[in-house]
């Protein structure tokens, strides 16, 4: 008998497939059809809260095509968990008004193919690898996306027989269809949950992306994998978007959902489950625009800090999603500690082409965890990460008052070093004196010296526009030409 890889299980999956009985919806009276709509946006807001459980995440799904108009989705750390909410589903009034066409009971999975040493010596496990599959037995998903689900199992035919083949042959096959589905990081969110034994297929596959192309591109690119062109089988395939609760009324009368992108709505977005609730940091995106890229402050922001650093040749990003982007962390942990936990944190993230670089620069007082990213999903995925690290105090840009979009490297020639300190000290005397700023640290790439990270806090804005422009910055940047080894680059923070 050939040797079956181990597993590891986390939280239990519920898919929950619903068309919408639309002529008894149309027929009943204005007042039963508020009832069952309050009462399913509150109940379906209290999953998301996880008013239920201490851990897990729910979300609702407005579906295309004929198989669905509605799918709910649970993860839960117990079964017992989703068959209460299933049934408790059942006694709102908007329940009579909807039909289960299918639905799909799973629990998350990894298994030896991602990595034997889990197994064997899970205290040995690179702290990044045992994060990454922690993550997969923990999902979360994201707050404003496109789904797509569908079961699959694997062959067990005459000829190819996935079940006949040997562990290292399994293995080789498994880490190549790995590898396409890096390719796909930052840009498709995958969460694989075994059913054998729990529902008809052998796994369920839920991909979750910004862009639905991405769940097309990514299911056509593995079908020419050998592990699916002769191994896989696969179900139905279902397609929705992700809308918050609160919008259930604009689903029911055919709106565009969510309607925070449309237009429509009056701020219940955040309510519930994204409100004083459970929150969704989902990788440290904001749902509400308030920091990185979100919305069209940020945009603005970013177009006003390009001009002014343009001035000065100062790198700045190109518009449009071709900048670098970056997320920081501060912790309080002592500098050798972090530095072992974020190398192997950046080992792991070097699977995937979007990284750049993570690395640990040392200040005075709390040291900086720096994530560069050729993507904003990307980015924002990686600070999921890097909040778990120890002794974490915040992620940059997170004060709950001022500007700190502001992020400037600076790689110093190592002959002017001393002097390229100095004169920060004396910026930093000039700064004090100016209006609206708060604080402005100097920190130190601890693999490379002269690799500096300078980050600034603001009280709004304009107070960061107006050192910007000023000419003691201008006159700082000039001098910075004779002693830095390459162009200063400011990356926004995601």
């Amino acid at each position: 008998m050939v040797d079956a890889p181990e597993t590891a299980e986390g939280w239990f999956s519920l898919h929950d497939f619903r068309t919408i009985d639309w002529d008894a919806w149309r027929d009943a009276p204005e007042r039963e059809r508020e009832r069952a709509l309050d009462e399913a946006a509150a109940f379906l807001a209290d999953r998301e809260a996880l008013v239920d459980a201490e851990e897990g995440d729910s979300a609702v799904f407005s579906m295309l095509g004929h198989e669905a108009d509605l799918l709910f989705v649970h993860f839960r750390p117990e079964l017992d968990d989703l068959d209460a909410i299933e049934r408790s589903f059942e006694s709102t009034a908007f329940a009579e008004y909807t039909e289960r066409t299918y639905s799909y009971v799973s629990v998350t999975e990894v298994s030896g193919y991602v990595s034997d040493e889990y197994f064997e010596d899970p205290e040995s496990v690179d702290p990044g690898i045992r994060r990454y599959i922690e993550g997969k037995l923990t999902p979360d998903m994201p707050d404003d996306a496109y789904v797509c689900f569908y079961p699959m199992s694997k062959r067990r035919g005459p000829e190819h027989n996935w079940y006949d083949l040997s562990y290292e042959e399994r293995a080789d096959l498994m880490e190549g269809h790995g590898d396409i589905g890096r390719e796909y990081a930052g840009k498709v969110r995958q969460v694989i949950a075994s059913s054998v034994g729990l529902d008809d297929w052998e796994w369920g596959v839920t991909l979750f992306s910004n862009d639905p192309v991405e769940l097309k591109d990514i299911v056509y690119e593995m079908r020419f994998d050998e592990s699916t062109s002769k191994y896989g089988e696969f179900g139905s395939f279902y397609i929705g978007r992700r809308f918050p609760p609160s919008d259930l009324d604009a689903v029911l009368a055919g709106d565009p959902v969510p309607t925070s992108e449309h237009g429509g709505g009056d701020g219940h977005h955040g309510d519930h489950a994204h409100g004083d609730g459970h929150a969704h940091d989902h990788g440290g995106a904001s749902d509400d625009g308030d920091e990185g890229h979100h919305g069209d402050d940020a945009d603005e922001d970013e177009a006003d800090i390009r001009d002014a650093l343009a001035d000065l040749d100062v790198y700045a990003g190109q518009p449009h999603g071709e900048d670098v982007y970056a997320v920081v962390v501060y912790s309080e942990a002592d500098v050798e500690t972090l530095t072992e936990e974020v190398d192997g944190l950046a080992e792991s993230f070097d699977h995937y082409d979007t990284h750049v670089r993570t690395s640990v620069y040392e200040g005075d007082g709390e040291h900086a965890v720096v994530s560069l990213w050729d993507t904003q999903s990307a980015a924002d995925t990686a600070a999921g990460f890097l909040t778990d690290l120890p002794e974490v105090t915040r992620k940059a840009g997170e004060r709950e008052e001022g500007w700190g979009t502001m992020g400037m490297f600076y790689t110093v020639k190592p002959e002017y070093r001393d002097d390229f300190v100095e004169t920060f000290a004396e910026v930093g005397d000039l700064l004090a004196e100016m209006d609206g700023h708060v604080e402005t640290d100097l920190l130190a790439n601890v693999d490379d010296e002269n690799d500096m990270f300078i980050a600034s806090q603001w009280e709004s804005k304009e107070d960061a526009m107006a050192f910007f422009r000023s000419d003691a910055f201008g006159d700082t940047v000039s001098w910075g030409r004779d002693v830095l080894a390459d162009k200063p680059r400011h990356v926004f923070l995601a």
